[in-house]
């Protein structure tokens, strides 16, 4: 066999090619993130049958992710390794330095000598769904900062203007600011235009006696008169709407991704298309995990534990290690499942009832779940709980 071992950077990448008695066939080489680079790496095993050949990389960050699906389109095969395993191989050096180049070999090094699991199909969709929905995540936090961003705005502005809607992120509300954005644009305002502005931007929700709540609020405002933030208030607005549809339309992708992979958690009540993907991106191939226990480590759902002599805690906190993106999609799903399950509802309610507290038997809900998830990837059989 032919081992080729590839250390993953942002621009360069370091690639070495052995053979089984891990003689260097190729030593150490750069090669940049492009096509130039790619056709290079190519080169360095070419020679060699494709069936002879297999790929390592560390499974890290999203730098490799376009180099494995390139690889993967050629049909080569390709072993992602846990970056704490090829530590432990790089410590068995007498020096155990660490460099680019070192890196590669000893991706090579681990090839030969230890088990690794290769890369399958689904997980390159899977690596998609991935991406998309941490870039959702990326927006929706985005959006929530811009939204503080623009209640800081109206407290300057127009700080009454909040208490006249149940939601000031409301289309109705954002209509209004969007055309008149301060107390004293508001109270200017003709009472047709700002009704007919608020009963189409709500669909008849909102009529003439809400436009005449508003001129009222906005009379007796105490607004600084001196401060003029309409400007950064219409921006902020447009710029909630741009994220908001961006975020609508990666749903979409999600969902349409999701559906392709057919997986099981799709069986699971309470759990739908967004948090399953979620779920289920962040996991990965679930050979990753031997047992329940490290996928529940890896979400960071496992407790810290605090002992010494003969002390030892009577409360214990989640250690909120590994996927932070995992454990939130974890805890959403747990409440929703509990919600939908008399199994998870019963459990919920047994855990409240001894802790106390919605959260924290909420945690406990979610360990409950990934062991069942767990289970369910590794068997791929449907929930089956009653």
């Amino acid at each position: 066999m032919v081992f080729v071992g590839i250390d993953i950077a942002k621009h360069t990448h370091y690639a070495c090619v052995t053979d089984d008695a891990q003689k260097i066939l190729s030593a150490p080489f750069p090669f940049e993130n492009d096509q130039k680079g790619f056709a290079k790496l190519l080169s360095s095993f070419a020679s060699y049958a494709k069936t002879d050949v297999i790929i390592g990389l560390e499974a890290t960050s999203v730098y490799g992710e376009n180099l494995i699906s390139y690889l993967a389109n050629l049909g080569y095969e390709i072993a992602l390794i846990n970056p704490i395993e090829t530590s432990s191989v790089r410590k068995k050096n007498i020096r155990n330095a660490k460099t680019d180049k070192i890196d590669a070999k000893v991706i090579c090094k681990y090839l030969a000598t230890e088990e690794y699991r290769f890369l399958q199909s689904k997980e390159l969709q899977t690596l998609q769904l991935r991406g998309l929905c941490r870039f959702r995540q990326a927006l929706k936090k985005s959006n929530s900062r811009l939204k503080t961003q623009l209640v800081s705005y109206l407290d300057v502005s127009f700080p009454e203007y909040p208490s006249a809607f149940s939601t000031v992120h409301g289309k109705g509300a954002y209509a209004v600011l969007s055309e008149f954005p301060s107390a004293s644009a508001v109270s200017k305002a003709n009472i047709t235009k700002l009704t007919n502005l608020l009963c189409k931007s709500s669909h008849g929700k909102f009529n003439r006696s809400k436009a005449e709540e508003l001129k009222a609020l906005a009379k007796r405002s105490v607004a600084a008169t001196d401060c003029d933030m309409g400007f950064q208030i219409k921006q902020t607005i447009t710029q909630i709407q741009l994220i908001s549809a961006q975020m609508n339309d990666t749903e979409k992708q999600i969902v349409t991704v999701f559906e392709s992979l057919n997986s099981v958690i799709a069986t699971i009540p309470g759990i739908g298309a967004i948090n399953g993907s979620m779920i289920l991106s962040e996991i990965g191939d679930i050979r990753r995990f031997s047992n329940p226990n490290q996928l529940i480590a890896f979400a960071g759902l496992d407790p810290i534990i605090r002992q010494s002599g003969n002390f030892r805690a009577k409360t214990t906190r989640m250690s909120k290690r590994g996927s932070g993106v995992l454990r939130y999609a974890l805890i959403n799903a747990a409440w929703n499942v509990s919600l939908n399950n008399v199994t998870f509802k019963e459990y919920y309610s047994e855990k409240f009832s001894q802790k106390g507290r919605h959260y924290a038997a909420l945690g406990h809900v979610a360990g409950k779940l990934t062991r069942v998830i767990f289970a369910m990837l590794k068997n791929e059989m449907v929930f089956n709980l009653p």
